[in-house]
């Protein structure tokens, strides 16, 4: 089927202050040094390329004392022009939530809900035409669906995440095509029960494999033709082609080691 790709608006972080200190997901490890200078030039990769495909990156500015804010996906999910912020599970990242608020703010959006329970923004959130699908397991509460779905007034659909690996649901899940309810997505990432709910409500996905996924393949992008993703998940190149879609591999090994890739550098300003 022919497709297109939708001019997107983006909100990224640049990784100034980024760095591996301690550990609350099982990819990040103290004891291996991170390459500042390179995270940055990928970082700035990723930034780029999305300019060149057509669309617009705004820019957060990286606090010191907060190295994940590079993940700008967690700080908030916006739907329509209307802002969820976040509320982040772990200390370390409390004040990123604060930083998304102000910059939400400062740049006139009038409809910011501030959150009554943990959610970690699009780590856990992700649109499709017809639902919000939302994760939890590890870091986002249950309740926060409830409170997305009454904000947006929007179904949202609640699926367990059972592998720490897969601690955000934007690792075991992309939406490729936002208008067409398209997704991949990794089976093993979730509870039988969720399984069941993603293989009817999305019965045509793409479904990654083991590889793929330890290579946080999920962790990507999609503007409805390309979809931009880690280089290393190649068992998903040819099957995105064979759906008319064009893979975008892009390297970010150093903020891999920080437990995140494309789509946690990524929050999509919907609406905006």
């Amino acid at each position: 089927m022919p497709r297109d790709a939708t001019p997107r608006r983006y909100l990224m972080c640049a990784p100034t202050h980024f760095r591996v200190t301690y550990s609350i997901n099982p990819w990040m490890d103290p004891s291996k040094p991170v390459d500042l200078r390179l995270a940055r030039t990928q970082w700035e990769d990723l930034r780029d390329r999305y300019r060149s495909l057509g669309h617009t990156v705004e820019e957060l500015t990286p606090l010191p004392g907060l190295p994940d804010m590079v993940f700008a996906a967690n700080g908030a999910t916006v739907i329509d022009g209307r802002v969820l912020g976040a509320m982040f599970a772990h200390r370390e990242r409390h004040a990123e939530a604060a930083a998304h608020r102000e910059w939400f703010r400062s740049h006139g959006y009038g409809e910011f809900h501030e959150p009554a329970h943990v959610n970690e923004g699009e780590g856990d959130f992700a649109v499709t035409a017809s639902f919000v699908l939302a994760g939890t397991g590890f870091r986002s509460s249950p309740l926060a669906h409830d409170e997305a779905q009454e904000f947006f007034g929007r179904p949202v659909i609640g699926l367990h995440l059972v592998d720490p690996r897969y601690y955000h649901l934007d690792t075991a899940l992309c939406v490729l095509d936002d208008a067409a309810d398209e997704i991949m997505y990794y089976p093993d990432a979730f509870s039988p029960g969720s399984r069941s709910v993603l293989a009817r409500l999305f019965p045509d996905a793409l479904i990654a494999r083991k590889p793929d996924a330890a290579a946080l393949g999920l962790n990507a992008v999609g503007d409805g033709l390309h979809v931009l993703l880690p280089q290393g998940a190649t068992g998903l190149f040819g099957p995105l082609r064979d759906r008319g879609f064009e893979p975008v591999p892009m390297d970010l090994s150093e903020l891999l080691k920080g437990g995140g890739s494309v789509k946690c550098c990524t929050q999509e300003l919907r609406g905006a």
